[in-house]
């Protein structure tokens, strides 16, 4: 993997600076410094210790948390998941103070170079709130397509976040990583 931008697998050690980070990325008053909020649509948490943890705990041959420092605080993260040869990307998280200044981009490629060369990944997924049009539209910018279909959102969850909305649900989107057989 190219070292322009350098990332690293995360460890458990890192799960209560990843959950702090997340959770300030996306909720909460201090997710408005950046453009990546979803305070409007969801409330509570993102994220918490245990299901970071368990996270974190995975066989990286299935499952890796890939994070990006700065000064010795974690900048950016994101999350993949084997999915045969597929994979699936959540949690691309930059710190939002930090955001605009090309950091999701960088890390974005960098999980899909870790996709293709640690699992020979062909194809990554991953699912954004069908309401988030400027995030679908961001990812549309790198090569990712909506593929229309939907997936409901877990109500009634509180670990993934306090609905504002009953009408909540993701929306999946792909990119081919490598060249479909012919």
């Amino acid at each position: 993997m190219s070292n322009v931008f350098p990332t690293r697998a995360a460890s458990v050690a890192d799960a209560a600076a990843l959950v702090a980070l997340v959770n300030s990325a996306y909720r909460g008053e201090s997710s408005r410094a950046g453009w990546t909020t979803e305070a409007d649509l969801l409330g509570g948490q993102r994220v918490d210790l245990e299901a970071m943890s368990e996270s974190l705990g995975r066989d990286q041959s299935s499952s890796v948390i890939l994070v990006h420092e700065h000064e010795d605080a974690i900048m950016v993260c994101v999350q993949l998941e084997r999915t045969g040869d597929e994979c699936y990307l959540g949690m691309l998280t930059v710190r939002p103070r930090s955001q605009g200044a090309g950091l999701g981009r960088q890390m974005l490629e960098a999980a899909e170079n870790w996709a293709r060369e640690q699992w020979s990944a062909r194809r990554m997924h991953m699912t954004v709130i069908v309401q988030r049009t400027e995030l679908i539209e961001w990812y549309q910018r790198r090569g990712y397509l909506r593929s229309g279909e939907r997936k409901p959102f877990p109500y009634g969850q509180e670990r993934f976040g306090l609905p504002r909305r009953e009408d909540l649900e993701f929306e999946v989107l792909h990119k081919a990583l490598a060249a479909e057989p012919e």
